[in-house]
């Protein structure tokens, strides 16, 4: 069946007066661009420099996680260290649900971080590597080697 002849115009597909270009292929191009989400959608200079500091604080955020889990384990290490064996069980039981939770959020923000660099686009792309320098300048005081593939 053609259904080349048919009006659509009128038809509301939900796309809030703006368009979302999705490209498969690395580009620069800012036309059109919605970072993740339609509501995030890049319309000018001033909204493209605010989606890219976002984009920064966003990366550098994950940083601040894997630290925050980093110190919790640490933290719970020493404290295991002073307990008797008992008490140690009952307190390294009760921290493995937390240590599963803050693993989560890292798995989580990575894949979201991850999606960030899935535009394909290069402003984007930067600012996920920028933000990720500024992070672990921040916030990164273990190693530089990584344990969740997708950041």
């Amino acid at each position: 069946m053609d259904h080349g002849d048919m009006d659509h115009g009128g038809m509301d597909h939900g796309n809030m007066g703006h368009r979302c270009n999705m490209n498969m292929l690395f580009t620069w191009d800012t036309q059109d661009l919605c970072i993740v989400f339609r509501s995030w959608h890049v319309s000018g200079t001033g909204s493209l420099i605010g989606a890219l500091i976002g984009v920064i604080l966003l990366t550098a955020g994950y940083e601040l996680v894997r630290e925050i889990s980093r110190r919790y384990e640490a933290s719970t290490a020493r404290r295991i260290e002073t307990l008797p064996r008992r008490s140690a069980t009952e307190v390294e039981q009760r921290s493995k649900i937390i240590k599963a939770v803050l693993y989560a959020v890292q798995v989580f923000y990575s894949f979201f971080i991850m999606l960030l660099f899935m535009t394909y686009n290069g402003w984007v792309m930067l600012a996920v590597a920028v933000g990720a320098f500024i992070g672990y300048l921040a916030f990164g005081g273990g190693s530089a080697a990584k344990t969740v593939a997708c950041h």
